[in-house]
């Protein structure tokens, strides 16, 4: 159930076993392809200030995970793997060529576990804050999960929402008011208790399915963006580091992995620094082997 909620581009969809219809938006053309996957209890709209600049010289594509936005809910084995699996099958289905694989958040750590599986899914990856740079130990991500109160963060209540949303900016001035309205209005329409299973699925995902130890492993050029004032990366309970920490190590690990930090900045750089990202990813698209360190 949706209310009735439309997104403001064309609406395709898309049937995939196991994870019923998929919802993406698709706009722009080129012979490159950027991929967009969203993060934690967002959707595909969360991407918008790129897909309407990218758009103009990319095919830009942004899925809805199942589960949330418009694609379709139920009982499903949220995880990072099975996530990874929609989007490979997604790709599959599509026939994807030329392809930019870019992910926010869980996103991130979703795209990096689809490349760690299937080596040649893409030709380049963009990683925006990305879940998968941070180590738990199995002490630290049991005492994280039930740190986090689900209940309180996810609830249909307004002001639990927009509060979940205004801490993923470092300023927020109201920019992304329309997100959090969209969020709620698709949110009003997803049983309470099948919600907060999905969202306690995802987050134990994002603790026990680790991809640290394996970044070596994904050869593609990429492209790192972190807002030096992440208040999410990294858990600082447990990890009283800085953000530029958690980015540089990680980075360092890819072996063809490019670091932008982005200064007074949050954990929702693509949108609230979209001209700054925007540049960078078309820079970075366009050159990838040659995007020096800035």
């Amino acid at each position: 159930m949706t209310n009735g909620f439309r997104y403001p581009y064309p609406t395709h969809y898309l049937n995939i076993e196991d994870a019923g219809r998929i919802a993406y938006i698709d706009e722009g053309a080129g012979d490159t392809t950027i991929l967009f996957v969203h993060g934690l209890a967002n959707y595909a709209l969360g991407w918008r200030k790129n897909i309407e600049q990218l758009s103009k010289n990319f095919r830009c594509l942004a899925l809805d995970l199942p589960g949330n936005g418009l694609s379709d809910k139920g009982d499903r084995p949220y995880s990072m793997h099975y996530f990874a699996g929609v989007v490979i099958k997604f790709i599959e289905a599509l026939q994807l060529k030329n392809l930019t694989l870019a992910g926010h958040s869980m996103g991130g750590q979703i795209v990096m576990t689809a490349l760690l599986r299937q080596p040649d899914l893409a030709e380049r990856l963009v990683l925006i804050a990305p879940a998968g740079f941070e180590v738990f130990t199995p002490w630290e991500a049991t005492m994280y999960q039930a740190s986090i109160s689900v209940f309180d963060y996810f609830s249909s209540e307004e002001n639990s929402l927009t509060k979940s949303i205004r801490s993923s900016f470092h300023h927020y001035t109201h920019q992304a008011d329309d997100m959090i309205r969209d969020l709620l209005k698709l949110m009003s329409g997803y049983p309470v208790a099948d919600y907060r299973k999905m969202i306690h699925a995802c987050i134990h995902g994002m603790l026990h399915e680790p991809v640290y130890n394996s970044l070596h492993l994904i050869r593609q050029p990429t492209l790192v963006i972190f807002g030096e004032r992440d208040a999410l990366i990294p858990a600082r309970a447990l990890h009283p580091v800085t953000t530029r920490k958690i980015a540089e190590e990680g980075t360092a690990r890819l072996p063809s992995g490019n670091l932008r930090l982005l200064p007074a900045c949050g954990h929702f750089a693509q949108w609230e620094k979209a001209d700054q990202v925007n540049q960078f990813i078309t820079s970075f698209v366009q050159e990838p082997r040659h995007f020096s360190q800035g």
